[in-house]
């Protein structure tokens, strides 16, 4: 049974659209594009930091991921180690989306 229920988001015109979720039923969305140019210098601002945010982190993580193989945490320090080489494709991902922004 497709069942529509309404999602509203800040916007200056609306259209409606359906589409189907795995959960069964299906979803009306309004949509704006007001805040167009404001939302897309933040975006360029926000890709730039995720990526150095993301860096932050996978330094964090591969000096816990050495600490962990270091207490004989060897598992624990391996996910960590795993944990960073993802950090680094999503990095590769947010540099494409970067650069496709343009």
């Amino acid at each position: 049974m497709v069942q529509n229920h309404d999602h509203s988001h800040e916007h200056d015109h609306t259209h409606s659209h359906e589409h189907d979720h795995s959960h069964g039923h299906s979803h009306d969305h309004t949509h704006s594009h007001e805040s167009g140019d404001a939302d897309f210098k933040k975006l360029n601002i926000l890709l730039s930091h995720w990526v150095d945010h993301n860096e932050d982190h996978a330094k964090d993580f591969s000096e816990w991921s050495q600490k962990a193989i270091a207490m004989g945490k060897e598992e624990t320090g391996k996910a960590i180690g795993e944990a960073v080489e993802c950090i680094k494709k999503a990095n590769e991902f947010l540099a494409i989306a970067k650069e496709k922004i343009k």
